[in-house]
C-alpha cells in the first residue's frame, strides 16, 4: 500500500528533546509537556518514550472511538478505559515496539462493542500510522 499524504495539517505538535532516554528531557512548545526521560527498566525518575507511545495511542484511540460511536448512534459509557502496553524488544538488526490495547466498554453489548473497537482503529491515526509496520492487538475486556 502507498504512503497515505496528509490532505492538510488540523494540528502540528512541536517539542524540544535533549539527551534521550538517558538523563533526556523533552518540553512541548507550549510547555504543557514538560518531562524527564529515563531509560526503560531503570530506577531513573522519568518517563520513556515507551510510556508516552502508550498514554498517546491509547488517549487517541479514546477519541477515535467517540468519533465513530457518535456516527453510529452509540453511546459510550463514561467510564469506559483503555489499557495500554507498549513492547520493547529486538527485531532482525534493529529494535522495535509491539502494541496491545485492552478496551474496557461496561455495560456495552459484545458485539456492538466489537464493531465500535473495529471502526475505531480504522480512523484513529495512531492505528493508521503503524498498520502493517508493528504488531497491535486491540482486545476488548
Amino acid at each position: 500500500m502507498p504512503m497515505q499524504k496528509l490532505q492538510r495539517t488540523i494540528y502540528t505538535a512541536r517539542v524540544h528533546t535533549t539527551g534521550g532516554r538517558e538523563n533526556g528531557h523533552s518540553r512541548s512548545e507550549n510547555g504543557n509537556l514538560d518531562v524527564s526521560l529515563s531509560p526503560p527498566g531503570t530506577t531513573g525518575t522519568g518517563t520513556n518514550p515507551e510510556q508516552l507511545f502508550a498514554a498517546g495511542y491509547s488517549a487517541c484511540f479514546i477519541g477515535a472511538m467517540k468519533a465513530v460511536a457518535g456516527k453510529m448512534g452509540t453511546t459510550l459509557p463514561d467510564d469506559l478505559s483503555i489499557d495500554a502496553e507498549v513492547y520493547l524488544g529486538p527485531i532482525p538488526d534493529a529494535y522495535g515496539i509491539a502494541v496491545r490495547m485492552m478496551v474496557s466498554l461496561p455495560g456495552m453489548d459484545k458485539e456492538e462493542a466489537q464493531s465500535l473497537l473495529d471502526a475505531a482503529h480504522k480512523v484513529c491515526p495512531y492505528s493508521n500510522a503503524t498498520r502493517d509496520n508493528i504488531s497491535v492487538k486491540i482486545e476488548l475486556y
